[in-house]
């Protein structure tokens, strides 16, 4: 059996959806970890952030302070939603810890991402 040129660009579209949703769900993590930052230090007189920046394979979640990126907070898979706990910089430990793309997983990881990252050690 042959593919055709629609079945071709009917799987790239469900590829670029999958990687659309898994960005959508990293910046909803980066404000989670926002809320829960200014929930633990409300008087805080540092400007604390996270932002999302994409390498090849990884969307870093990056925790900056006053606009400069101080250092990461996770890493997420850009095609599968796989979240990991950072093992440096440059890299991930192994082991997935939670997959945005799985509907309970998402659900508890927005509901207790901390800024300190203990939800990312495994139970």
């Amino acid at each position: 059996m042959t593919a055709t040129f629609t079945d071709y660009v009917a799987q790239k579209d469900a590829q670029n959806t999958i990687q659309l949703n898994v960005t959508k769900y990293a910046l909803m993590l980066c404000d989670a970890l926002q809320q829960s930052h200014q929930r633990q230090y409300p008087n805080s007189g540092r400007n604390y952030s996270y932002a999302l920046i994409s390498g090849r394979k990884y969307h870093k979640v990056m925790q900056c302070v006053d606009g400069q990126t101080e250092s990461v907070h996770a890493f997420i898979d850009k095609k599968t939603g796989s979240v990991f706990k950072p093992a440096s910089f440059k890299a991930p430990a192994k082991g997935v810890r939670f997959n945005l793309l799985i509907i309970q997983e998402r659900e508890w990881l927005l509901e207790n991402a901390d800024c300190y990252g203990s939800y990312l050690y495994m139970k």
